[in-house]
């Protein structure tokens, strides 16, 4: 028999989507339901991106949520419009997409806010992509950044200061050392021919010698030493133009060579200003000492030496000097130095004794023949 049906009962709608009664009695759940095992899997396809400019609803960012779950983190917190992104200062959200928030860190950067690197960062430009220029205020903070500090100055400026005194001391030291004797050899060789020249001219021996006036020669053959010998032991006048100065003047007046008795006395530079009795130091008992005058060579031998003594010793220079060894009055001649070498601090003293008066014009002596 067929089944009845309500001719008044409303049509079933097509879109009803409720399921058909059980054909039986439906049985109730045995249980709850099992947890799914393992992480929800990814969505399959790609999730087509939010359109920032759109009014309609829109389905949430599913990627984006997926990502943060699997990854172990949280979602980053989205904007009121849905866009996402916090790019303002304190987490406060910036309304649009990349573009809007990339306009509002140049603004903080253009209105003295933090910008550079950090602001380029969150605006997702990398190393390789071209910065914006530098506002008024970024370029002040680069120029402050590269300024050097207080003590990187102080540093530098006494580094120039070490660096410039040490130039001017070895300057000093080349001038001392070098270029003194250089002069000095040079004024010598100039007062030696001149001295010589007025020889030959056959000038007249005057009777007293101004101080700084030069009117012998000094030879000393075993230093190959050949001087001017010129009035008076100043350092000006005398010894720093390279020749070596007699003992002439009051208090410390010694012999001339030609006198019958006497002590001849000389000084010179051991160092520096042409060092003529650098190594007198080394004469031996016996080395010829030669005075030339105008008329007369005078021939001493180096007798003896003391090292070193107190430069107020005048005894030294006396017609019988003290610690020479000499015993009674003779024709002597003294030198007398600085030393140690490089000081001034003590003198050294060497002696000789006259063996030879020869006159020049029976020509020169075997010692500087020899």
């Amino acid at each position: 028999m067929p089944a009845y049906e309500d001719p008044y009962a409303a049509p079933s709608s097509p879109y009803d989507a409720s399921p058909p009664p059980a054909a039986g009695p439906v049985l109730p759940p045995a249980g709850p339901m099992p947890p799914l095992a393992g992480p929800m899997p990814p969505l399959a396809g790609p999730v087509p991106p939010a359109d920032d400019e759109t009014v309609a609803l829109r389905t949430a960012d599913v990627s984006r949520a997926v990502d943060g779950v699997s990854s172990g983190t949280a979602a980053a917190p989205r904007s009121s419009d849905g866009s996402g992104g916090t790019d303002a200062p304190g987490g406060t959200p910036v309304p649009g997409g990349r573009a809007a928030r990339r306009r509002a860190a140049r603004k903080r950067g253009r209105r003295g806010g933090p910008a550079g690197s950090a602001e380029r960062s969150a605006a997702g430009e990398g190393p390789g992509t071209p910065s914006a220029p530098l506002s008024r205020v970024e370029a002040r903070r680069a120029a402050r950044a590269r300024r050097p500090g207080a003590a990187v100055v102080l540093s530098r400026a006494i580094g120039e200061v070490f660096i410039t005194t040490g130039v001017l001391m070895l300057l000093f030291v080349t001038y001392q050392l070098w270029w003194t004797n250089v002069r000095a050899h040079a004024q010598a060789g100039n007062e030696a021919h001149s001295l010589q020249d007025d020889w030959a001219n056959g000038k007249g021996k005057p009777d007293a010698f101004e101080p700084g006036q030069g009117f012998a020669l000094l030879h000393i053959p075993e230093l190959d030493v050949v001087v001017p010998i010129a009035e008076g032991v100043s350092n000006k006048g005398v010894l720093d133009r390279g020749m070596v100065g007699h003992y002439g003047g009051e208090g410390l007046k010694t012999a001339m060579p030609d006198a019958k008795t006497g002590n001849f006395g000389l000084a010179g530079h051991r160092n520096t200003h042409g060092e003529p009795f650098r190594y007198i130091n080394r004469l031996k008992p016996g080395d010829p000492i030669v005075v030339e005058t105008q008329d007369t060579y005078y021939v001493y031998k180096m007798a003896s030496i003391l090292p070193v003594t107190s430069p107020s010793n005048i005894s030294v220079l006396d017609p019988i000097p003290k610690g020479s060894g000499f015993t009674e009055a003779g024709r002597y001649i003294t030198l007398t130095t600085c030393t140690p070498e490089f000081t001034s601090k003590y003198r050294m003293i060497v002696w000789g004794r006259m063996t030879e008066e020869r006159p020049r014009s029976e020509g020169k002596p075997a010692a500087l023949v020899e």
